[in-house]
């Protein structure tokens, strides 16, 4: 366990000596550098799989549209026909590439002859950064030392820990310093932990991970980057270093994060999804993706001179959503590394990789805000110059993730449309001159077809995913045998059906609040259980209820048959809103995992890793009882505490002269005791005394022997 020891935390300081790396800003447009030689790279089996994912999509796209078309063949199409003709295509070809990808990863997961992935011992100390943005620092502290403690068991002396925070609250900063304080410096042989806190907060993530690049990089050969809600093992950890030394020009190795901690019913879906489909997925992308991978931002290993030679991120011209800093960052970090030549391979062997998920539907509806505008941006990059084909792809995909909203949306919205046409609209029979008649024709036997054909296309990933784990005797285990594993899967599918159209629905309005020209900003991840108030429920769901509502009343006006065909969207819709409250909030969460329902493996038989996450939970719960303390509170209660934040500050000011910091010396003279401080002073003059040493020296007035 790591020592809390405040004493000493106080005689040292919270980072090591600076090693600056250079970190170049690159352009948009630049020229492809020569891939480098990498020894662990199947060229053959990467273009076979390739070849499969092509020939596949293209064969059911051609089929989809062909079939379509014939569907649609009266003797002519109309306009609006054409319409639906081509945003069928376009939605047909994205779910088309999505099986094809599943079928190839099946085919890997079942394939006997795994290549064995080459490992070599790392020279050098390996960073572990930990980014951190107004999270709750006893949850990311208990996390750390999980792993913090695997480490110093299997591998001492071959980490070191970087919390780097970027929080921007007076409350949070105050609150993480008195969390990390006592743990900082401690046992610097096995594995040091080290605490930076920026005050500018530019470029948000990627800015936060290249600060640390250009000032402590040099004396790293590879950084693991992890999330506020990350958990890796040892073993995984280890491996990871181990591979990325085996390869001399790997610049980047993403492993797959499981999702772990759930307790709503939002989050149980996915976590269940993730563990059950998820590999199958991964193992499609990481066959076809080979040294030309991408990087989801977390949980993987980067090698720290490859990262700040080709990762120096462009400022995009014109103002947000499109212009400015680059906000999806973890995408073309990636590309670029690709760019310059350096491979990025996606192994999602490792095991014991994790995060968590968002609680709630709203919460993911909030997230997805901020990823819309994020890779709606990569538009700038998609014909950029150098960049690989793969890359493109990633980038095209990740855009589609949000349009695919919008174009089902408008299949709807068309479909709809010709079926109002049909039903108030008299038939022309006599359109053109001609002595007989033009029929028109509707052939119903290929239109229910082809939706039975896009249906098995949506659900074969779940199937293959389930096949897997059927036949994985260890896995289905884990799932509670073959019955909680079968209707488990199905649960999932159907709840996963009636949320999606809500998802859609926002989405579509996402796209469009970005289009329109809105900046998303920088919100911090919601981690709790998700409870959310009913009315904000009703008020963030009231536009989903009147569409389906009026879907459901329009269809079953116009056609019965209409309205069970539109019912997987209109219910949906219609109940959004009990639909929303109930995806949140542990205890309706735990309920299903009481009877058995969407229970992870984790909580009957945790990993080694996870159960040394609970325990370190359960104590440092304790620790924190002065939540309704404020910042400047909790500054000043403890002299040790006080002392040893004043001794992290550097000797000048770096305080500008500007209106909160004039106005926080003001205050500071005129308060005597610090209640009467604390209830007249600002957030932005509380935030001033925070990065001002002057000012911090000056609150040592409050400290409880000198008001005494």
């Amino acid at each position: 366990m790591m020592t809390n020891n405040v004493y000493k935390a106080d005689l040292g300081t919270s980072l090591p000596e600076e090693s600056p790396l250079e970190m170049p800003r690159h352009k948009v447009q630049e020229e492809r550098q020569p891939a480098k030689k990498l020894f662990n790279q199947p060229l053959i089996s990467i273009f076979l799989a390739r070849l499969f994912v092509f020939c596949v999509t293209v064969y059911l796209s051609w089929y989809g549209a062909t079939e379509m078309f014939a569907v649609l063949n009266t003797n002519s199409i109309a306009g609006m026909q054409w319409a639906f003709l081509v945003l069928f295509c376009i939605n047909f070809t994205w779910i088309s590439f999505a099986f094809s990808q599943a079928a190839l990863g099946f085919f890997s997961q079942i394939n006997p002859f795994r290549r064995k992935i080459k490992e070599a011992d790392p020279e050098t100390v390996t960073a572990i950064l930990l980014p951190v943005y107004n999270e709750d620092p006893i949850r990311i502290r208990a996390s750390m030392e999980a792993m913090y403690n695997d480490l110093v068991e299997k591998a001492p002396g071959k980490f070191a820990f970087f919390i780097l925070s970027d929080s921007n609250k007076a409350h949070s900063a105050v609150k993480e310093k008195q969390t990390f304080y006592p743990i900082l410096n401690n046992d610097t042989d096995k594995c040091p932990v080290y605490y930076r806190r920026r005050y500018n907060n530019a470029e948000r993530k990627a800015g936060n991970i290249a600060d640390w690049v250009t000032r402590f990089g040099g004396a790293y050969e590879s950084m693991i980057v992890l999330d506020a809600d990350s958990l890796m093992s040892a073993d995984c950890l280890i491996t990871l270093s181990r591979r990325m030394a085996a390869e001399p020009n790997m610049g980047l190795i993403q492993t797959l994060p499981t999702i772990i901690e759930a307790n709503t019913l939002y989050s149980r879906l996915q976590q269940f999804a993730n563990q059950c489909f998820g590999p199958i997925y991964a193992a499609g992308l990481s066959a076809w993706h080979g040294s030309a991978s991408n990087f989801w931002g977390h949980n993987a290993i980067i090698r720290t001179k490859a990262f700040a030679s080709a990762c120096g991120l462009p400022i995009l011209s014109g103002k947000p959503p499109f212009g400015g800093h680059v906000m999806s960052h973890d995408f073309m970090e990636a590309a670029m590394l690709r760019r310059a030549g350096w491979g990025v391979r996606f192994d999602n062997d490792l095991q014991a990789s994790h995060e968590e998920a968002p609680p709630s539907l709203i919460d993911v509806m909030v997230r997805d805000r901020r990823w819309c505008q994020g890779n709606l941006q990569h538009k700038a990059f998609l014909f950029a110059k150098g960049f690989h084909f793969a890359t493109r792809l990633h980038i095209i995909s990740g855009i589609f993730a949000y349009l695919s909203a919008v174009f089902w949306f408008l299949l709807i919205a068309v479909g709809f449309a010709l079926a109002l046409q049909a039903h108030f609209v008299r038939p022309e029979y006599f359109a053109n001159p001609s002595l007989f008649p033009t029929w028109p024709v509707f052939d119903f036997e290929k239109a229910r077809l082809l939706f039975e054909i896009s249906m098995a296309l949506i659900l074969a990933p779940k199937v293959f995913g389930w096949l897997s784990a059927m036949i994985n005797l260890r896995r289905c285990r884990e799932f509670g045998g073959p019955i909680f594993l079968t209707i488990n899967s199905l649960l999932e599918i159907v709840l996963s059906a009636m949320y999606a159209p809500i998802l859609m629905f926002s989405q579509f309005l996402v796209v469009f609040d970005v289009l329109k020209g809105r900046d998303s900003g920088w919100s911090a991840q919601s981690r709790d259980d998700g409870a959310t108030p009913l009315k904000t429920v009703c008020r963030a769901h009231l536009s989903h209820t009147i569409l389906g509502a009026g879907l459901a009343a329009s269809t079953l006006y116009l056609s019965p048959q209409l309205f069970y065909w539109s019912l997987p969207i209109s219910f949906g819709l219609t109940f959004s809103i009990p639909l929303s409250w109930l995806s949140g909030g542990a205890k309706r969460g735990n309920l299903l995992s009481a009877l058995g329902f969407l229970k992870s493996s984790q909580e009957k038989r945790p990993t080694p890793i996870v159960k040394r996450l609970h325990d370190a939970q359960q104590q440092l719960d304790r620790i924190d009882t002065q939540d309704g303390l404020s910042a400047l509170h909790r500054m000043t209660q403890d002299e040790h505490f006080y002392r040893w934040h004043l001794a992290q500050m550097p000797e000048e000011d770096l305080a500008t002269l500007s209106r909160p910091r004039i106005c926080a010396e003001w205050q500071i003279k005129m308060n005597d005791s610090l209640d009467d401080l604390v209830k007249n002073i600002k957030e932005e003059e509380c935030l001033a005394i925070l990065k001002s040493r002057s000012l911090m020296e000056a609150m040592g007035k409050y400290l409880p022997d000198k008001a005494a």
